[in-house]
């Protein structure tokens, strides 16, 4: 009996220090053993490790990819069009020992917290050596890699690998939206102005070409009225000469009955003439009758 109370602390004992010195280590996590502050192992594959209770102690961190965001971050480019920027990356820890000597007992959040900064100064350096047309273009992807280049090569030091960086959003700063706005809608409006005035001047050019084209198209048509109205006169005149030629006797009856017909026209006509005038000569004389019937 006695010897079975004497065995039962000493158990237990036994059985603290054997699970104080056996730790575990997730498929999601690395971890270091500290003596004195010191790195004793590194444990990052996944399973049961052991320790010397009291004397170590073991740091556990993640393996896994995290994912840490900037603040809003006001960068100015080449054209002075500020614009307000935010950022993510990813990163994870592929030095762990170089982590810890980096960070200390901090750990993650100062790791953060420096990456943080990392990130700012890349992005502000990057951003800021491009125009704005080229952070909202497509150009922005040619960008995000280089800040990214950049942060890897800076968060070395930390034992951390930057895996990559996204711009998430780029806008103009609140206070210059209402003046950008105005800005570009004045731009919209002289473009506007220009291609009312560049079509005004192109349906003016229409308009005189149309202009000219029809008094070019009456002169050419009254030539042509005036040729031919010039010819049947002629062949008028030929008719009228060659049928004064072979009767001047009838040609002159003819002449005078269309006079008649010029004078008497209208109902209410009326002449005041010496009835001996020569107007009247066919009226009154046989001359043609007798000639007509000879």
């Amino acid at each position: 009996m006695k010897r079975t109370t004497l065995l039962l602390p000493i158990a237990v004992v036994l059985l603290f220090l054997v699970s104080s010195a056996v730790y575990v280590v997730d498929e999601r996590e690395q971890a270091l053993v500290l003596q004195f502050g010191q790195v004793k192992a590194v444990k990052t594959s996944p399973g049961l490790a052991f320790k010397i209770p009291f004397i170590q102690e073991v740091v556990k961190y993640e393996d896994r990819i995290l994912a840490i965001e900037t603040q809003d971050l006001e960068v100015t480019p080449l054209d002075d069009r500020r614009l307000v920027v935010d950022a993510f990356a990813r990163w994870r820890i592929v030095d762990i020992v170089n982590f810890r000597q980096a960070v200390g007992a901090a750990g993650q959040r100062l790791a953060e917290n420096r990456l943080e900064k990392i990130l700012t100064a890349a992005t502000r350096e990057v951003l800021g050596s491009v125009t704005s047309n080229s952070i909202l273009s497509a150009d922005r992807v040619v960008l995000m890699n280089q800040i990214r280049d950049t942060a890897i090569k800076e968060a070395k030091t930390l034992g951390v690998e930057v895996i990559d960086v996204r711009i998430k959003r780029a806008d103009l700063p609140s206070q210059n939206l209402k003046a950008t706005f105005e800005r570009m809608r004045a731009e919209r409006e002289r473009e506007a102005a220009d291609e009312i005035a560049r079509g005004n001047e192109a349906a003016q050019r229409v308009r005189a070409q149309a202009d000219r084209t029809v008094v070019e198209t009456v002169s050419e048509a009254q030539k042509n009225a005036d040729i031919t109205r010039g010819e049947a006169d002629a062949q008028r005149n030929a008719i009228f000469a060659e049928a004064f030629g072979r009767d001047p006797e009838f040609f002159a009856f003819y002449r005078s009955l269309a006079a008649y017909e010029n004078a008497l026209k209208g109902s209410n006509s009326t002449m005041v003439m010496s009835p001996n005038s020569e107007f009247f000569d066919y009226l009154k004389s046989d001359t043609l009758k007798t000639s007509t019937s000879e």
